[in-house]
């Protein structure tokens, strides 16, 4: 039987998007803020993505950085922005809660797939931060949620590969399991041979030459532009559809 073997694109533009689709890439992750790890794209940002690019759209819903822990003020911006999401066209979210405990909140996690649907629900990394893995990973099943992106608690995934491998295992048809955290063309067949998932999300990010013909180098607020590398892109989804 064929395995089909789906490329998720974190994307931090449009520009990106484009790439993604044009290189064969499944799916989009949305974000802002690549700095801090990603935080909710502005809403002319998916209106035009979602103009703009046929693939799936899963913007993240990820009202600030640092904690997964919100506040009733915090968790209401997240309802918001889902109906924004629903009422662009997008195909799901990603998203994650976590208690102050920094499990899963099973209770809130439910309300906000009641909220997304009939859009899908990935959950982000808050899953990495939680103290048992596969427990969390039984919550988020409960939770109705259809996929979770996980290094496996590692800073990369390709150093979890033996972890990510029993939390396939355990998910089996209920929920995907997919890789994300320091993917590249170089060490993506060996992690998919180890760990054995349908799915993976990668960055393939590049810093975008800066076009401007004068900069003032003693004004250090430009920061970078981050964009995809069509050919990093090619490579991961070619090797991921090939049979092994």
């Amino acid at each position: 039987m064929t395995v089909t073997r789906l490329l998720e694109i974190c994307a931090f533009n449009v520009q990106s998007c484009l790439i993604a689709q044009r290189a064969g890439a499944a799916r989009i992750e949305l974000c802002d803020n690549p700095v801090e790890g990603g935080t909710t794209p502005s809403y002319g940002t998916v209106r035009q993505a979602r103009e703009r690019v046929d693939i799936r759209l899963y913007p993240i819903i990820r009202p600030r950085s640092g904690n997964y822990c919100y506040d009733k003020d915090e968790l209401e911006i997240i309802r918001n922005d889902i109906a924004v999401c629903k009422d662009l066209g997008c195909d799901g979210i990603s998203v994650g809660i976590a208690t102050i405990d920094a499990e899963i909140d099973v209770e809130r996690m439910k309300r906000i797939v009641e909220w997304t649907y009939p859009m899908g629900v990935t959950c982000n990394r808050v899953f990495d931060g939680t103290p048992d893995l596969f427990e969390a990973l039984e919550d988020l099943v409960r939770c109705g949620c259809e996929r979770v992106l996980t290094s496996g608690g590692k800073s990369s995934a390709p150093d979890a590969g033996d972890i990510l491998a029993g939390l396939v295992q355990q998910a089996g048809d209920r929920i995907c399991v997919m890789p994300g955290a320091g993917i590249k063309s170089s060490n993506l067949a060996e992690l998919r041979q180890e760990c054995g998932a349908r799915e993976y999300h990668a960055s393939a990010r590049t810093i975008a030459p800066n076009p401007l013909t004068y900069v003032n180098t003693r004004v250090s607020d430009y920061g970078n532009v981050y964009i995809a590398d069509e050919v990093e892109v090619r490579r991961m989804v070619e090797i991921l559809s090939v049979d092994i």
